[in-house]
C-alpha cells in the first residue's frame, strides 16, 4: 500500500466533493424548471470532461479504468468519487439521480440524496427491506409494516405475497388511508415503517400525509410515499414529512415511453428505529454502494438517460395534461353511462379539499400565466362503467385513438381495466378491498387535445347504445408491405 499515492488521490477527491457541493448549492437557488433542465450537469464539467456536450452524454460502458493501483485502491473502497462498475454506478445513472434528488427536495431547506432502480417494483423492494432485517439482538422478533390497500397492483403483490406470505412479514393494511386513528391502531413495538401511494392508482385514494409522517415519527418510523402519479412537479412528500419518496420513473417522469426505471429519493438523517447509522444519515447512497451493489437491481445507463430527457420539461408537461383530464372528468361526471368518476380535481370529490391542500403546480405563483398557486391534479382518472364489467369492456373496445395496454404516464392517452390487467393477480377480494371493481376504466390522459379524447371515449361510450364500429385495416403499410391476407 502507497499512503502517499492514496494521499493524492484522496486530497483531490476533497477538493472535487467541494466544487460539486457548491455547483449544485448554486442549482438549489434557481427555479424548478431551470433545476429540471439542467440537473447537475455543469458546463465547466462538459467542457473538461465531456469534449464540451451540451446534452449528459451517455457512457454505456460497464465499467472504469483507473491511473494506477493507488486510485483503485481508494475508489473500490468507496474513498473517492468513481463509479467502477455499472451494476452498481455510472455516470448516466449519477446525472438523473442528482436532478431527482434536487427536484423531490426543493421548496424547502433540507439535503436528499437518490439511487435510480431498474423499475418502480425494484423501487418499492429496494426501500422496504432496509427496514425488514432481522433484529440480531432477538432474531425470532416478529415484523409488519403498515401501507395502504389501495396500492398499483404490482405493489400488492410485493406486500402481500414477497413479504407477507412468503416471508412472513406481516402487511398491517389502511383501507381508509384519511382516517389518521386507522392508521394509528395498526402500529405496535414491531412495525418497522409506514407506506402510503398518493394519489393511488387507479382509486385516486388520497391522505393527510403531514399528520401521517407525523404519527410515523412519533413512533420512531420512516414515512415512505410513493409519489409517481403526482410527480414532484405537484407534491414533493419529502418536504412535507416523508423520509423516502418512491418513483416509478418509467411512467409520467419518462412521458415518451422509451424507457423503464424507478427511484428512491431520501432525506438525510432520516426517522427509523432500525440500529444502522449509516443507513439513517444518507439512504438514498447507502442502498446504491451496498445492498444494491449485492442484489443488482439499479437503473440501466440506456434508460437513465430517457429519463433524463424526458424530465426536464415535466412541470409544463403536468400542468397541461392536468387541465386536460378535468375537462375529461367534467365530461364524464355528468354522462348518462357512467356511474362514478373518480379524479381529485372534481369538486364533487369527497377529498378535493383535502388534495387541493397538497397538489399545487411548483412555481405557478412566479408563472406569469398564473401568478398566483393554482392546483393541478395530475393526468391519472379512472371511471366507472353502467351495467357492470361486459359494459367496461365493451366501452374500452370501442376506443379508437386511445391507446388499450397497462401502461400510464404516457403523451399519448392509455386505457386500461385494472381488474383483468394490472390488479388482476390480488384476487376479488384483494379488489374489493382497494376498490376497484370490473366496471371501472383507467385513463391517462395524453399530450392530445382533450376534445379529441373526449370524441374517442365517446365513440367508446356510444357501443352501449347499439353503436358498431366495424375494424378495417390497409392490404399494404404506409411503408409500402403488403398484408398476408394478399396472399393467392
Amino acid at each position: 500500500m502507497n499512503n502517499s499515492g492514496i494521499n493524492h488521490y484522496l486530497n483531490a477527491a476533497k477538493r472535487s466533493m467541494k466544487w460539486h457541493q457548491e455547483n449544485i448549492a448554486n442549482m438549489k437557488k434557481k427555479k424548478f424548471d431551470t433545476i429540471a433542465v439542467h440537473g447537475i450537469y455543469s458546463m465547466q464539467e462538459s467542457l473538461d470532461y465531456n469534449q464540451g456536450s451540451i446534452i449528459e452524454p451517455m457512457y454505456m460502458s460497464t465499467s472504469q479504468a483507473y491511473r494506477d493501483s493507488d486510485e483503485m485502491e481508494a475508489a473500490l473502497g468507496y474513498e473517492i468519487p468513481t463509479w467502477c462498475y455499472s451494476r452498481i454506478a455510472n455516470p448516466s445513472m449519477y446525472y438523473l439521480e442528482g436532478v431527482l434528488a434536487l427536484l423531490e427536495g426543493y421548496g424547502a431547506d433540507i439535503e436528499t440524496s437518490c439511487c435510480a432502480t431498474s423499475s418502480g417494483m425494484a423501487a418499492i423492494a429496494s426501500a422496504a427491506d432496509q427496514f425488514l432485517v432481522v433484529d440480531q439482538k432477538n432474531p425470532d422478533k416478529p415484523m409488519n409494516f403498515v401501507a395502504t390497500s389501495q396500492v398499483y397492483g404490482g405493489t400488492f403483490q410485493q406486500f402481500a405475497i414477497r413479504k407477507d406470505q412468503e416471508k412472513n412479514i406481516e402487511w398491517r393494511k389502511v383501507n381508509n388511508s384519511n382516517d389518521i386513528d386507522e392508521w394509528a391502531k395498526l402500529i405496535d413495538e414491531n412495525t418497522r415503517f409506514l407506506y402510503g401511494e398518493m394519489p393511488s392508482n387507479p382509486g385516486q385514494a388520497f391522505f393527510d400525509l403531514e399528520k401521517v409522517a407525523e404519527l410515523a415519527h412519533s413512533h420512531g418510523l420512516p414515512m415512505i410515499v410513493d409519489g409517481t402519479v403526482a410527480t414532484p412537479a405537484l407534491m414533493r412528500p419529502l418536504t412535507l414529512g416523508a423520509d423516502i419518496v418512491i418513483q416509478s420513473v418509467s411512467k409520467t417522469i419518462t412521458s415518451s415511453g422509451f424507457g423503464i426505471g424507478g427511484a428512491v429519493i431520501a432525506r438525510k438523517n432520516l426517522t427509523s428505529n432500525i440500529d444502522n447509522d449509516a443507513m439513517k444519515a444518507d439512504f438514498g447512497m447507502y442502498i446504491k454502494l451496498l445492498p444494491n451493489r449485492d442484489n443488482g437491481p439499479n437503473i440501466s445507463p440506456f434508460n437513465a438517460m430517457m429519463a433524463l430527457n424526458d424530465v426536464r420539461t415535466i412541470r409544463s408537461k403536468v400542468d397541461q395534461f392536468s387541465q386536460s383530464t378535468l375537462k375529461i372528468a367534467e365530461y364524464l361526471e355528468h354522462h348518462k353511462h357512467i356511474e362514478q368518476v373518480d379524479y381529485l380535481g372534481l369538486k364533487s370529490h369527497p377529498l378535493h379539499e383535502l388534495a387541493k391542500k397538497y397538489l399545487v403546480l411548483v412555481d405557478s405563483e412566479t408563472d406569469p400565466r398564473y401568478n398566483k398557486k393554482v392546483n393541478r391534479f395530475g393526468h391519472l382518472m379512472s371511471f366507472r362503467v353502467k351495467g357492470g364489467g361486459q359494459a367496461a369492456r365493451d366501452v374500452f373496445d370501442g376506443f379508437n385513438m386511445i391507446w388499450r395496454a397497462t401502461d400510464l404516464g404516457r403523451i399519448k392517452s392509455v386505457a386500461t381495466i385494472p381488474a383483468i390487467s394490472t390488479h388482476s393477480q390480488q384476487g376479488e377480494e384483494g379488489r374489493k378491498l382497494a376498490d376497484i371493481p370490473a366496471s371501472l376504466i383507467r385513463l391517462c390522459v395524453g399530450g392530445e387535445h382533450p376534445d379529441d379524447i373526449i370524441a374517442d371515449i365517446e365513440r367508446g361510450l356510444s357501443t352501449l347504445d347499439g353503436k358498431i364500429y366495424p375494424a378495417t385495416s390497409p392490404e399494404f403499410s404506409a411503408g409500402g408491405a403488403s398484408s398476408a391476407t394478399l396472399r393467392r
